[in-house]
């Protein structure tokens, strides 16, 4: 964080390596500058999977996705303790264990449109809600709203690449 007497207006922010610096004018109280460090990381953050696509995404980046998945679609109610790329598996796409919060998604889904990542990230958050594969889970993963296209992009990906993969 930085405060400018100079800076009467405008926030902004970038990166020095693995820093977020935001500026900001010295004016702000410390609950502005809170919400603008969020803003600015939550910006940066959406920019970066824009520009890289996910294939460059860290853990942290899909944390913080899985955030905002939990928001859009289920109000909040399913944040993750843990999100990381796991090695390909070989009979899933992703895996969530309830118990301690944690999602695994494979490095296969590194090279995948961001829609359909969302929808592995979507699935996975609605087991934090419901373990199971049942009607109420489908009720909840049925909220993204690319749901059915996502599972026959998956479902072509593993029958293509031979992987015999489940998008259940």
């Amino acid at each position: 964080m930085r405060r400018s007497k100079r800076r009467t207006r405008t926030v902004t922010a970038y990166r020095e390596g693995n820093t977020l610096i935001v500026l900001i004018p010295a004016r702000l109280s410390k609950k502005e500058e809170a919400h603008w460090v969020r803003e600015m990381e939550r910006r940066l953050l959406r920019s970066d999977t824009k520009r890289r696509g996910p294939s460059r995404t860290s853990d942290a980046t899909l944390l913080a996705r899985c955030v905002e998945l939990s928001d859009r679609y289920f109000d909040g109610r399913c944040e993750p303790a843990a999100v990381r790329w796991v090695p390909p598996m070989r009979t899933r796409w992703a895996s969530c264990t309830p118990v301690d919060r944690t999602i695994r998604v494979s490095e296969h889904l590194k090279q995948v449109p961001a829609w359909v990542l969302d929808y592995v990230l979507v699935h996975e958050l609605a087991h934090l809600i419901e373990p199971g594969h049942g009607p109420e889970f489908w009720e909840l993963v049925q909220a993204y709203p690319r749901t059915d296209r996502a599972m026959g992009f998956l479902e072509g990906l593993s029958a293509a690449a031979g992987w015999g993969l489940s998008v259940d």
